[in-house]
């Protein structure tokens, strides 16, 4: 009987660009979709799970049509939610009005709801796994829990979330191994994509 644990590789990938309804990918955003795919079909991924939004669901689907077999999973957890809100005290000074304005939008339901989801989502897709063999399973999910996920590992505070953009169809890779503490090896690499799909989803500004 195999014992112990072995270690967790999570790729983590914001969905392909998306059309301004929500609707779902644009014809960028599934080219995006198929090229990292393409990237991750030499990857022994066990399994993908994506949220359960147009534009995660086809994404998904997309990267895992370029393998053969892929278990795809949808999951509340890997949604499209706020993480965290923290109060003013928690952020510096000098940046507390542009995050807390940045936050006004949030419902009442999201301002409760999305912590429970961030949770599942820490409790599911992190840490060490069971058995004797590592694991290696990707999320399509967005920017908000990918940036959420980096700070888990960065063990960095709650409202470090912020300010952390993430790219359409950019990869993120952590590695959960056992009795060390995670480790960032890839974060929002763009290399599988050309020029003209590279840099989508966000600010002008977040670019280099």
């Amino acid at each position: 009987m195999t014992t112990g644990t072995a270690a967790r590789h999570l790729y983590l990938v914001r969905h392909g660009e998306a059309q301004p309804d929500g609707s779902g990918l644009t014809e960028r955003g599934r080219r995006q979709a198929t090229l990292l795919g393409r990237r991750l079909r030499d990857v022994p991924l066990a399994a993908v799970h994506h949220g359960p939004s147009a534009r995660a669901q086809q994404t998904a689907h997309l990267v895992a049509g370029q393998s053969d077999n892929l278990p795809l999973h949808v999951s509340e957890a890997a949604g499209d939610h706020v993480p965290y809100v923290p109060g003013r005290e928690e952020l510096p000074a000098d940046a507390a009005d542009h995050y807390l304005r940045f936050l006004d939008g949030a419902t009442a339901e999201e301002r409760e709801r999305g912590p429970v989801l961030a949770r599942e989502a820490v409790d599911r897709f992190t840490g060490p796994v069971g058995g004797g063999e590592d694991r290696h399973e990707l999320v399509v999910t967005h920017n908000f829990l990918v940036a959420w996920l980096v700070r888990d590992a960065m063990r960095a505070p709650k409202w470090r979330w912020l300010g952390l953009n993430h790219c359409n169809a950019a990869l993120t890779v952590i590695r959960y191994a056992p009795g060390r503490a995670p480790s960032v090896l890839v974060a929002n690499d763009m290399s599988h994509l050309p020029a003209e799909l590279r840099w989508t989803g966000v600010p002008a500004e977040s670019r280099v």
